[in-house]
């Protein structure tokens, strides 16, 4: 934990990007979506509402693009973090400073996962753990020219992509259905249990690409172009990655299963969040629109904090503890149980902004 200047020197555009992601997540993590669903079942809105929920196989909708703008972020974050490292901290202290921070999310990413109601358990699905694996990845190559590391991304892409096809294990050999791939096998190998939906932990190989193409794209941003042409290579690489991923697709070569991060998946998701930095970039620093971004920065500056909150306390205690209060409160003015439901999850949702809102205000932020 250290006590920064919160707002000074930071890409806004990131931490609007940053914070919308953690936003949505604090969102997901009372409940408010799935209280939703009643209320708008059977209406137009029922659709929309659908894309707040990963698609349960082959497919893409919104929500399955949250943790590959996670994972990106932290590569745009890394790049402007190592820049700032370098001028007082040699490079073998800052890679110490940087295998601190994967050992720090390994751990918590294996702790949210570790205490279940039947005892203690060992999971390597959590986003955290997944972000140790490609941080340090992406921090390892930083340094190599552009095209290494973008070649490193496609060899990311490809492993996987080679062991979910050819290595033809007994109950194994299915590369691209649910239960019966490779990525299943290796989750026996090692936790001794299957994800019964889908998640597998290997996915960190492919999804690497994620975080490489954050740095990427950070050290485009710190560079000493023009902020037009940065837009232009930020929008081209876009369009570059949705062709190929949904193009993969379409041509019945790999389809896009966000569950076990095929390489479809990660190049279309990375396009789409490419695109979310793009539009970012230009609307928050280029163009200079920032008012009304304070909740999202809030998020943004304690965005390990509210997501560990979120993850070990609001899903264990803090929000149905905090919806069953307002459930009885709001059964006794006669609201509906549905409506109930909903506000209860703002509820939950305004308490989180306003813990952060203290703890921005102490000049609290948690690093890891």
């Amino acid at each position: 934990m250290n006590q920064p200047s919160p707002l000074s020197n930071r890409l806004a555009s990131l931490d609007f990007l940053k914070g919308m992601t953690m936003v949505l997540l604090a969102l997901e993590s009372t409940l408010l979506f799935n209280h939703l669903v009643p209320v708008v079942q059977g209406t137009w809105a029922e659709s929309v509402l659908n894309q707040f929920f990963h698609h349960p196989w082959n497919g893409l909708r919104f929500w399955d693009l949250v943790q590959p703008t996670f994972m990106f972020s932290a590569g745009v974050a890394l790049a402007y973090s190592v820049k700032k490292q370098r001028k007082s901290l040699s490079r073998a202290q800052t890679f110490t400073k940087i295998l601190k921070r994967c050992g720090w999310l390994f751990f918590w990413g294996v702790l949210d996962y570790a205490v279940r109601k039947n005892g203690l358990s060992f999971e390597l699905w959590d986003v955290l753990t997944q972000l140790s694996f490609t941080t340090l990845v992406a921090f390892l190559i930083m340094d190599w020219s552009i095209w290494a590391q973008i070649a490193i991304s496609g060899f990311c892409l490809l492993v996987p992509e080679l062991l979910y096809r050819y290595t033809n294990i007994p109950g194994f050999n299915q590369p691209f259905v649910d239960q019966h791939n490779f990525g299943n096998y290796m989750d026996l190998v090692l936790m001794n249990k299957i994800n019964p939906a889908g998640w597998v932990a290997i996915n960190c190989i492919s999804t690497s690409a994620h975080t490489i193409w954050g740095v990427l794209a950070g050290k485009l941003l710190m560079s000493e172009k023009t902020d037009g042409l940065k837009l232009k290579w930020l929008l081209a690489t876009s369009g570059l990655f949705l062709l190929l991923g949904f193009g993969l697709d379409w041509a019945h070569i790999t389809p896009v299963i966000k569950r076990i991060a095929t390489s479809s998946f990660v190049l279309a998701s990375g396009g789409w969040v490419v695109l979310f930095l793009s539009v970012c970039y230009w609307w928050v620093d280029m163009k200079k629109h920032r008012k009304f971004l304070f909740l999202f920065n809030l998020f943004a500056l304690n965005s390990i904090f509210i997501y560990l909150f979120n993850e070990i306390v609001g899903d264990r205690w803090f929000t149905g503890y905090i919806l069953d209060i307002t459930r009885g409160l709001f059964a006794v003015v006669y609201i509906p149980v549905s409506a109930g439901a909903v506000l209860g999850s703002i509820v939950v949702f305004t308490l989180e902004a306003g813990l952060l809102y203290f703890l921005y205000r102490k000049k609290i932020f948690f690093r890891l």
